[in-house]
């Protein structure tokens, strides 16, 4: 039985080279089903076999070649369909071309080829659903439209006059679906009729390959079991300031053998985005990599991990995948934070002001406040967002509500009225003592420096809790900005400033900058030297930087 992790091992570039060559012999095909025969040749075939096969014998050559041209495209996506039924049209193809014109130079490409991709099948990993079902349901519908409607256009469309009977309609039909006109002539205005035809049947084509060709669906979403085994997971293995982010909702779950590992993920595009880090004991992380590559190859399915941190890179590369500084993660040390001194002097007038005009922070843990107090901090970060969706996808929490959230804390500022303005939010690392920012949220109408606020006081209070490191806000692309080692990256860090006012790059840098924090860098990591573009499209969509243009219904998985 082929297994997955064989293929792996193959060239990455060989079902490229493959396509290549069968959208090649296909295009070969076609040239030679359109051209004339030799005629010595076509006079020896004669005396084998009757007159009357050899239109037949070009059609169906015709159509080989097109269907040929078809399944390259699926060859390229690593379809294992798409490798089986290559193999049979280019033996058949290959008969063809001998049975045509004793073309034996085309019918020898296509069987060499046809032993090549037989040879090298063990690259084409991606499966497909086990059964026909969509095909069964949708494909004898489809063909019968095309083919209703193909003979209706002849019947109306041909000159008067050429006795014209249900089997020359159909035998007229069926050449023009072939590609190939048939004996019969078009009257004035209705000329239109073969091409219509053959686009017609071919774009029916092209649908019962998307069809086909479909890869093997992803599982469901997520299932109580699984997500009850990443909440456990997480608990005990979670010491990266990642890890708890992978308890949002929209996330799915892929557990390693025996289950003593797991990495979140969602599936945008045809990109299986994994979120930071997995989460696991040290020992199985290597085995869940390998599974989780072969997950995505059987899907056909394009892998990114989005905030990997630098100590999961060498693992991943191992893999196959290549990567990217993303940006730095600010990580304040509580115990050598002070507002004291001249390089914080800005902060401390902040916090000074602030606490001037009646504010107050009060730490909690989420799990001890009443639902009603916790819907008033929900109100407060819908105000907040005013419509928008919420952001985030690897280094943010999505709400505030479940079981889960019951350990994270919760900085809440009040004015002198006592009515809550703004808050942050903190989820646990276990085994460290730290604990990650998920999203901070104010009133708009409050003042300036109120955000300044409540980070230094939240400093201040998990200190006194024992918290020794506090992670704040990811900054993309902070080394490029303030401290860049050479001029490409000068222009990178230039750029990123540049695109400042849609994606406040340089304004959270400088943010996170006046609490004087550890800079932990994080990495994009992707497939391929061409893999960056989609995996970064993937990435700004998860994460809510840009909105995916809607086509149609289809949700994402």
């Amino acid at each position: 039985m082929h297994r997955v992790t064989d293929a792996l091992r193959r060239p990455p570039w060989l079902p490229r080279v493959a396509a290549t060559a069968t959208a090649l012999v296909g295009l070969f095909n076609v040239v030679s089903a359109l051209t004339p025969d030799f005629a010595n040749r076509v006079e020896l075939l004669l005396r084998w076999e009757s007159g009357e096969f050899l239109p037949l014998a070009h059609a169906l050559t015709l159509a080989s070649g097109v269907a040929l041209l078809v399944l390259s495209a699926y060859l390229a996506r690593r379809r294992r369909r798409a490798l089986l039924l290559a193999v049979g049209v280019l033996a058949v193809a290959g008969v063809l071309n001998v049975a045509k014109g004793l073309d034996v130079e085309e019918a020898l490409a296509c069987w060499v080829l046809a032993g090549a991709l037989w040879a090298g099948r063990g690259a084409f990993v991606v499966r497909h659903d086990p059964g026909f079902g969509r095909v069964l349901r949708t494909g004898p519908a489809l063909v019968a439209i095309t083919a209703i409607a193909s003979i209706v256009a002849v019947g109306v469309g041909v000159s008067p006059g050429q006795h014209l009977t249900i089997g020359r309609t159909l035998d007229e039909t069926a050449r023009l679906m072939l590609l190939v006109h048939g004996p019969l002539a078009f009257r004035e205005h209705f000329e239109w009729i073969p091409t219509a035809v053959g686009v017609l049947a071919a774009g029916t084509l092209v649908a019962l390959a998307w069809m086909i060709f479909r890869p093997l669906a992803p599982p469901p979403r997520r299932s109580g079991a699984a997500r009850s085994a990443a909440e456990r997971l997480v608990r005990a293995h979670g010491s990266d300031t990642l890890s708890f982010f992978k308890l949002r909702r929209d996330k799915s779950y892929l557990l390693a053998s025996g289950g003593r590992a797991f990495v979140g993920y969602r599936i945008e595009s045809g990109v299986m985005v994994i979120s930071g880090d997995p989460v696991g004991p040290a020992d199985a992380l290597p085995a869940l990599a390998r599974e989780t590559r072969a997950f995505a190859e059987v899907r056909g399915l394009r892998l990114c991990v989005l905030g990997a941190s630098e100590s999961a890179l060498d693992m991943w590369r191992s893999e196959g995948l290549r990567a990217m500084y993303l940006g730095d993660e600010a990580i304040v040390a509580t115990g050598q934070f002070s507002l004291e001194g001249r390089p914080i002097r800005k902060v401390r007038q902040s916090v000074t002001r602030v606490a001037k005009a009646g504010y107050t922070a009060e730490l909690s843990r989420l799990g001890d406040l009443t639902p009603q107090a916790v819907g008033e901090l929900e109100r407060v970060s819908e105000r907040w967002r005013n419509g928008e969706p919420e952001r985030g996808f690897s280094m943010a929490m999505d709400s505030l509500q479940g079981n889960h959230l019951s350990d994270s804390v919760v900085l809440v500022a009040r004015d002198g009225d006592g009515t809550v303005r703004g808050f942050l939010h903190f989820v646990p690392l276990y085994g460290r003592r730290a604990m990650s920012l998920s999203f901070m949220r104010r009133e708009h109408d409050t003042p300036n420096g109120l955000t300044e606020f409540m980070v230094a006081r939240a400093i201040e209070a998990l200190r006194e809790r024992d918290i020794e490191e506090l992670s704040l806000n990811f900054a993309a692309f902070a080394r490029w900005m303030h401290s860049p080692s050479n001029p490409i990256e000068r222009v990178l860090g230039r750029l990123a400033k540049a695109f400042n006012p849609y994606f406040q790059i340089e304004s959270l840098y400088r943010f996170n900058a006046k609490f004087f924090p550890r800079w932990e860098p994080r990495y994009l990591l992707f497939e391929g030297a061409l893999g960056l573009p989609r995996a970064g499209l993937a990435a700004v969509w998860v994460e809510g930087q840009l909105r995916k243009p809607v086509i149609g219904s289809r949700g994402h998985v």
